[in-house]
């Protein structure tokens, strides 16, 4: 099994090079997460050993079950919370995640600023765009994006990052990520946070400088308990 998942890593890091020299990319300029969502400690510890230090979670207790003992024995971890995140867990988020994808509501935004503050912890801050304006679905209105963003830096007082997006699963996802870098250039903003396993290559394309990939690294998800 870690076999596997050392080949299937080897296979995605290999397609990243090949997409970045594809679009004139700067080699190492798209980033990968490896979303370790649903997986045990047990099924990540040899994506860990194969030189992957950059992964995602989706929710704040579960990354609360796993990642400290993990973190224990791999101390160079950086992790990234791509899921939708409440305001009352937002000391968790800020206390164990390095980047946070989804503020997307002046309510986390605030929760987010006044946790930093009192943590003394700065993690990487991305503003959630739903790009396609799914109503099952977090992120903020792409007419709404650029003038968030400068509420977070105003209001706030949030440095944001960057700009994530996840496609409507029907449509083609290049328009949604060629909207997302325009916001984000109009927002003043480098990076870009799109991509999953059945598209990278195309986020890589428009830009992408973080790409969240799951199933072509670790496989089939357990179900959910």
């Amino acid at each position: 099994m870690s076999d596997d998942v050392e080949a299937r890593l080897a296979t995605v890091l290999e397609r990243i090079g090949a997409a970045e020299a594809q679009y004139g990319r700067a080699p190492g300029s798209a980033q990968l997460i490896a979303v370790s969502k649903t997986f045990d400690a047990d099924a990540i510890r040899p994506v860990i050993a194969a030189g992957q230090r950059r992964f995602g979670e989706n929710r704040v207790q579960e990354a609360q079950s796993k990642w400290p003992a993990l973190r224990a024995e791999t101390t160079d971890i950086e992790l990234h919370l791509i899921g939708p995140l409440q305001s009352n867990k937002a000391r968790e988020a800020v206390s164990l995640f390095d980047a946070i994808h989804t503020i997307d509501r002046d309510k986390i935004a605030g929760a987010i600023a006044d946790e930093m503050a009192r943590l003394g912890r700065t993690p990487l801050l991305f503003v959630q765009v739903n790009t396609g304006l799914e109503p099952q679905k977090a992120g903020i209105a792409p007419r709404e994006a650029v003038a968030f963003v400068e509420r977070c830096r105003a209001e706030h007082g949030l440095a944001i990052a960057g700009l994530m997006c996840i496609p409507p699963a029907n449509e083609i996802p290049g328009p949604h990520f060629a909207l997302l870098a325009k916001l984000a250039a109009e927002a003043g903003l480098r990076e870009l946070s799109m991509g999953m396993s059945s598209d990278f290559e195309t986020a890589i394309a428009h830009g992408a400088t973080y790409m969240r990939v799951g199933g072509a690294i670790f496989g089939h998800r357990p179900p959910i308990a």
